[in-house]
């Protein structure tokens, strides 16, 4: 919502596998909220700290969607839950509804009733080490099927 905890860990997990797999260089990858709370503000301190224990990197800074420019330039944009779903839908121009999906639809961990990654700013260290999890493990399937498919 606010760009400082899931997505930003979205980002730098996703970049940093794609580096790892030499394949960085095809994909622009750039994470934003639906709220202008955080503009400029640099990742949660928690999301740093999951991502440093893990070798990730963050480099970026919290900033909002820009309903005109990023449905054009994007040909996929992820939403973490239903509420950010339902936001950038209403956001997007009707024709590009079909390049938003839900981040943990990539997760073969998750499921019908709980495909969200949970906001864990109130959730606690556990909270975002779960967060790590999923992520980590959408971000992989993801790039296997984007990778795939760029040859």
């Amino acid at each position: 919502m606010g760009n400082i905890c899931r997505s930003p860990l979205a980002e730098g997990l996703f970049l940093h596998l794609a580096r790892e797999r030499g394949l960085a260089d095809r994909f622009e990858v750039d994470s934003c909220g639906i709220g202008d709370w955080h503009i400029g503000h640099a990742p949660d301190p928690r999301s740093q700290a999951v991502a440093e224990k893990n070798g990730v990197t963050l480099v970026c800074r919290a900033r909002q969607v820009d309903r005109y420019k990023d449905f054009e330039s994007f040909d996929l944009i992820l939403a973490m839950d239903r509420a950010n779903l339902r936001d950038l839908r209403e956001l997007s121009p009707a024709e590009h509804h079909g390049k938003i999906s839900l981040m943990r639809e990539w997760d073969a961990e998750t499921s019908e009733e709980h495909p969200e990654v949970p906001d864990p700013y109130y959730r606690g260290p556990q909270g975002f080490e779960d967060m790590y999890a999923m992520l980590r493990r959408s971000c992989a399937s993801l790039l296997d099927e984007l990778a795939s498919k760029s040859g």
